[in-house]
């Protein structure tokens, strides 16, 4: 088994998104948790030297660095055949959800959810009025996209519904609320075996 070592921090959706595919697929990894509030020259220095962003969240497999959510997942998949990853249909269907939550519900999300932070980042008049805009529309393909099934990869969570929850665990920080569909979804993956808190996938001191 390969070595795992996943640096993120509890108050990123992105690296949730990792946390939680590594838990579903039951990878053992270790966790290094990385102050994303504070000045980024002081977080770890491995840590500085791999991540060509200083940013979260980086694994690192085998001391190689992969960056970028989307991009881990799709390799965690296709690597382990894990999370939709053991079968064509499977990896096209993580690809699609993928790209789809980057460039919908995963971008509209943490603007809002940034916006209603103490501290947070400004934003523009109109900005909210346009983000909750997209985010009902989101609302709507989202449920075209879940369909009948428990999950976005059918029976089974996938790296899809690893990606969408990242930030849709956090609505009510959002301020937005979900559908009935969406809640439906919410309640599933809160109720699956390997999912945690972000405080318990990503503790002050690592694991």
């Amino acid at each position: 088994m390969p070595d795992l070592l996943l640096y993120g921090h509890p108050d990123s959706g992105h690296a949730c998104k990792v946390a939680l595919a590594l838990s579903l697929a039951r990878l053992p990894h270790r966790t290094v948790w990385v102050d994303i509030w504070a000045d980024p020259a002081t977080r770890p220095q491995a840590f500085l030297a791999a991540s060509p962003f200083a940013e979260v969240p980086l694994l690192m497999i085998d001391g190689v660095p992969h960056s970028q959510s989307g991009a881990i997942l799709l390799d965690l998949a296709s690597r382990f055949h894990c999370l939709g990853g053991d079968n064509p249909y499977g990896l096209r269907r993580g690809r699609e959800l993928l790209l789809w939550e980057a460039n919908r519900i995963g971008m509209c999300l943490p603007q809002l959810k940034e916006a209603r932070r103490t501290g947070g980042d400004g934003f523009p008049p109109g900005a909210l009025d346009w983000l909750r805009m997209r985010y009902d529309t989101d609302c709507s393909r989202f449920a075209v996209l879940l369909g009948e099934a428990p999950f976005f990869h059918g029976d089974q969570p996938g790296i899809g519904d690893c990606a969408i929850w990242g930030y849709t665990q956090w609505l009510d920080a959002a301020g937005v609320q979900p559908t009935p569909i969406m809640a439906g979804w919410l309640d599933r993956m809160r109720a699956l075996p390997d999912m945690k808190a972000p405080t318990a996938f990503f503790p002050a001191h690592g694991a």
